[in-house]
């Protein structure tokens, strides 16, 4: 037995506007519009928004006066010109070199080579880092190397004097 009922998707009229508007109607349809969509996608970004703003706040003021990432080195009086001091930085693992050169300044780098972590050393004569395990050599006022294997520079430490005390507080890994 056959009903004359129109099926789930046809109107009960023949006429072909009717058809046409009959998806307007739908009250499935007035839940997901264009208008509640696009409420809902500028709520999710302000949430989003809203979420990462301490990280950026954070980032913005950052930490200035951080005193766990200071280390003493040495007393300024006790590095002679031409010296260098070996010291640890920023963790117990990472060996790291001083130099005080001759013309005054402080220069201060780990002292793992770029090419297979031996030890870097300083040359006071030619005033140069030198790797002994394959003879490399790295430039004492860039870090970058100027012969042998290794291709990268050493990573920079920053080093701040303070009532005559050298403190490392910053590490500063270069590619370039």
């Amino acid at each position: 037995m056959k009903t004359n009922k129109p099926g789930r998707n046809q109107s009960q009229s023949k006429d072909e506007m009717v058809n046409l508007v009959n998806n307007v109607n739908r009250q499935e349809d007035l839940k997901l519009n264009r208008r509640a969509f696009l409420k809902a996608t500028a709520g999710a970004s302000v949430a989003l928004g809203l979420a990462t703003l301490p990280f950026s706040v954070h980032a913005m003021i950052g930490d200035f006066e951080d005193e766990e990432h200071r280390v003493e080195i040495v007393n300024l009086a006790d590095l002679p010109k031409g010296s260098s001091v070996t010291f640890y930085y920023p963790t117990e693992n990472d060996p790291a070199l001083l130099v005080h050169t001759m013309a005054g300044e402080l220069k201060a780098y780990n002292s793992a080579c770029t090419h297979l972590m031996c030890p870097v050393f300083y040359e006071k004569e030619e005033e140069v880092l030198l790797c002994p395990c394959h003879k490399g050599y790295f430039d004492l006022n860039n870090g970058h190397p100027i012969a042998g294997p290794p291709q990268r520079e050493l990573p920079l430490i920053k080093t701040e004097v303070v009532n005559g005390i050298v403190y490392a507080v910053d590490r500063q890994v270069r590619h370039g």
